[in-house]
């Protein structure tokens, strides 16, 4: 049930059903005890997961880039695929899925600031990219969309219920359509890291994330977007799942000064290649 807290400053009012209603656990709480890995245990173990990966690929074996089976990324045990991939006829399920369209998609949706009456806390950004292909031709007409948590690290979600504040001018959601050089702009608030319950003192890097359609709703990827020089990465299990270093660093935008509006926002660049041997990291459903 949704609750109305009344507004005692004579702002606008906030509804809200993040406090009163009953919630779902999320996977990784599923999994804690009272004997909960600490950050340097889940660290080493991310470093010999590492170094057996690359042992074994200079073995000669064909290693996933991805480790989906990945201890320190505790909830991976409970999500990670088990068996092979079902084929299904994707002009059956392209008949009962939801319709899309460049039109449907208005150009305010883009700015994640202007979304409600008063400004979102925290520092403006514009980010920008292409999305191409192996050969680097742009994808034009993209469906592109974001979600994200506010400055404070904070989603709009009933199992986010840690103590940090909800901000009543932000929902943290946006899409656009790619243009026809296959370039996304969005403007946004740079978002907070935020605790998960991996492990103990778990805490993800700053992050945004991404999903992309192609042309129908059977390809739909899902990807996360970080900032550079986060001092959690190392530290965090889902960003090394995967294993190479070069592959972990397409995850992260580039500081564009050209990109930055003067006196409102600072702007990063981050293009995505959705196939052949650069593609961009795409999570499998359910990561954080």
């Amino acid at each position: 049930m949704s609750h109305t807290e009344p507004d005692t400053s004579g702002g606008e009012a906030f509804s809200s059903s993040v406090v009163l209603e009953q919630t779902v656990a999320a996977p990784e709480t599923l999994l804690a005890s009272a004997d909960m890995p600490s950050q340097r245990e889940i660290t080493a173990e991310i470093r010999e997961l590492h170094a057996a990966a690359e042992a074994r690929a200079a073995s000669g074996e064909d290693v996933p880039h991805t480790l989906y089976d990945f201890a320190p990324y505790r909830s991976s045990i409970l999500r990670h695929p088990t068996k092979n991939p079902r084929l299904v006829d994707p002009e059956t399920i392209e008949l009962w899925s939801p319709a899309f369209g460049q039109r449907d998609v208005a150009l305010l949706e883009s700015d994640l600031t202007l979304q409600h009456r008063g400004e979102p806390q925290g520092e403006r950004i514009t980010v920008t990219g292409r999305v191409l292909d192996s050969w680097g031709r742009p994808l034009r007409n993209q469906l592109v969309e974001v979600w994200q948590a506010n400055a404070a690290g904070r989603y709009i979600h009933q199992r986010d219920q840690h103590p940090a504040p909800l901000d009543p001018n932000f929902t943290g959601a946006g899409r656009t359509v790619t243009n026809d050089d296959g370039e996304y702009f969005f403007t946004t608030i740079k978002p907070g890291p935020y605790p998960w319950k991996n492990h103990v003192n778990a805490w993800r890097p700053a992050h945004i994330h991404f999903s992309l359609f192609g042309t129908g709703f059977t390809q739909r990827i899902i990807t996360q977007m970080y900032f550079p020089g986060d001092p959690l990465f190392a530290l965090d299990p889902i960003y090394n799942t995967i294993r190479r270093q070069k592959d972990r660093d397409a995850l992260i935008s580039t500081y564009d000064h050209d990109l930055t509006v003067p006196e409102f926002s600072m702007g990063y660049r981050w293009d995505i290649v959705v196939d052949g041997p650069d593609a961009t990291w795409f999570e499998s459903e359910g990561a954080h």
